[in-house]
């Protein structure tokens, strides 16, 4: 059987827009691959994307790398996808990225001063995105956020994004004061209301609490995250104290697991003095 030229081309951009072209052919190319749409890769984008965050929260450069190229195909397959189509290219996407890059950086690229602070860049970029935005005939403040983000990080956008104009407690007071009002009405849907309206509660709640990390500056995805990563090392602990004793959480009372929690916590505070 002859070599196939795919392993011929130089490695880069090219060879990977070839093997994307070659997966998608509808005569030679692979069935699944071919028979996907814009909604059907969309979930492995996403979770690309998670796993790069995931490979840098481990400081993992080298599976970094491995998963950057899982997320860079995924942005040719949908390239390739919109080409199939009659679109747009790769090539054209990489064109529309750099033009807003160099529209957004007026003082890397053009002929506005760099002597100013990260913060001031900040607020100059969310003018060019505004100015974006009106061009683009979107009217109302929240109209371009958009609604497929994850629920934590949409919240973040749609109060940074109402704040702009105004609409903020002037201080964390007046969000902790907020956070004890939903708390209070959350036990009262507990209480004497049914499941919907627990699951309203339950978001407002958790929207207050999102606001809460912004007025202190914290990015309250990775907070969640550090929180996630500290359960699982304090239950893993759990678990390792039970099997030395020939148990398991399965066959343990709360009050054993509780122990050995805290335990665990201990020996962390210890350790890192916090």
């Amino acid at each position: 059987m002859p070599r196939d030229p795919i392993h011929d081309l130089p490695e880069g951009m090219e060879q990977l827009l070839t093997i994307m072209r070659r997966l998608r052919d509808p005569d030679t190319g692979c069935p699944w691959d071919i028979e996907q749409t814009f909604a059907t890769i969309a979930p492995y984008t996403i979770e690309e994307a998670y796993e790069v965050a995931d490979a840098i929260e481990r400081g993992s450069p080298q599976e970094l790398k491995g998963e950057l190229g899982d997320l860079l195909f995924q942005a040719v397959f949908h390239a390739q996808m919109a080409e199939d189509q009659g679109l747009f290219t790769f090539q054209d996407v990489v064109a529309e990225i750099s033009r807003k890059m160099i529209d957004r950086h007026p003082h890397v690229f053009g002929d506005e001063s760099r002597d100013k602070s990260a913060d001031q860049q900040t607020v100059d970029w969310e003018t060019v995105k505004a100015a974006e935005r009106a061009a683009k005939g979107a009217q109302g403040v929240l109209d371009d956020v958009a609604v497929g983000l994850p629920a934590l990080l949409r919240a973040l956008k749609l109060q940074k994004r109402a704040a702009r104009v105004g609409f903020d407690w002037p201080s964390t007071n007046e969000v902790l004061a907020k956070i004890q009002e939903e708390a209070a009405e959350l036990v009262e849907a507990r209480d004497t209301l049914g499941l919907d309206e627990i699951e309203d509660e339950m978001g407002d709640l958790l929207f207050v609490m999102a606001n809460l990390a912004r007025h202190m500056k914290v990015d309250p995805e990775a907070a969640l995250r550090r929180a996630n990563a500290k359960f699982t090392r304090r239950f893993a602990a759990i678990e390792a104290g039970l099997a030395a004793r020939g148990k398991s959480p399965a066959d343990s009372t709360l009050d054993e697991m509780d122990a050995l929690w805290n335990e665990a916590k201990a020996t962390e505070k210890a350790r890192t003095g916090s």
